[in-house]
């Protein structure tokens, strides 16, 4: 097969692009997100008297 017909580049270029999307849409969707906990920050406040 020393030359493809363009068509048959086009088609072969679009099944490459077709499957790295369904690839990439499968990666993306596989994981589950993981939940992160909301970190209450109990603030203490200390008072400095400076000495000026």
């Amino acid at each position: 097969m020393p030359q493809m017909g363009p068509l048959l580049w086009l088609n072969l270029f679009l099944m490459f692009i077709l499957g790295y999307m369904l690839f990439s849409i499968i990666n993306f969707f596989s994981k589950l997100p993981i939940k992160t906990e909301t970190f209450v920050h109990k603030s203490t406040l200390l008072e400095k008297f400076w000495k000026w």
